[in-house]
């Protein structure tokens, strides 16, 4: 099993940024693609971003697209999520996890998710 831990999390103020952390242990492989989602209050999950195995290929939700980079470092099993320019709807509780079919926004093809991280931002 693959175990996914988010940190990073926070309070910040509206137009800031913020970098969320997602570390994976267990029976890892630097070939695995990752995601993140989000989840607010109220709302259902909503795809955010994903990375492929290798780290060269990327998509993101047309929403977030220009304001959020995802990037893999293979060496510490970690991927990342920075955000910037951050506005009071992006406040969320912020989930990393394994996508079984690459280029899905659905979270019924994603799993092996982690506990979360809330961010949490202030206008």
């Amino acid at each position: 099993q693959v175990q996914l831990v988010e940190s990073g999390g926070g309070l910040v103020q509206a137009g800031g940024s913020l970098t969320l952390s997602c570390a994976a242990s267990g029976r890892t492989s630097p070939n695995y693609a990752m995601g993140w989602f989000r989840q607010a209050p109220g709302k259902e999950r909503e795809f955010v971003a994903a990375i492929a195995g290798n780290g060269g290929s990327t998509y993101y939700e047309d929403s977030v697209k220009g304001r959020v980079t995802i990037s893999r470092e293979n060496t510490k099993n970690t991927v990342s999520l920075r955000m910037n320019s951050l506005k009071p709807e992006d406040t969320a509780v912020y989930y990393c996890a394994l996508p079984r079919r690459w280029g899905s926004k659905s979270t019924g093809d994603f799993g092996s998710w982690g506990q979360g991280t809330q961010v949490t931002v202030s206008s």
